[in-house]
């Protein structure tokens, strides 16, 4: 039962609901200056949220060069399968912004 209290404590703040639902939407790995400059946060804010998320078990981190990429954690069980499709049915209009800044970032990164 304390798997799934972490889990609702980390998603029961829109920063964190909001990165995750990126994560989940644009299906690739971020670094923290990409999801400060897409959710307009300050970088402190968005590192202490990802914390958060990583011990919810909610996305992990890997090092690629000078970066930390974040991405959601391979789900594993039911439960966090569950929370994965309910946080799709987030509309994407409700993120228009942000998704449109990620993708932006995204392509510039490919260059």
């Amino acid at each position: 039962m304390n798997e799934q209290i972490k889990i609702f404590k980390a998603l029961s703040d829109s920063t964190r609901l909001k990165i995750v639902w990126l994560l989940t939407n644009i299906n690739e790995k971020i670094c923290v200056s990409e999801i400060v400059e897409v959710l307009d946060e300050y970088q402190y804010n968005v590192s202490r949220h990802l914390k958060i998320l990583k011990n919810a078990k909610l996305v992990e981190e890997i090092k690629e060069g000078k970066y930390v990429y974040y991405y959601l954690t391979p789900i594993k069980n039911a439960f966090r399968e569950m929370i994965q499709e309910t946080i799709k049915t987030i509309p994407e209009s409700k993120m228009d912004n942000e998704i449109n800044k990620c993708k932006i970032l995204l392509a510039e990164r490919d260059k």
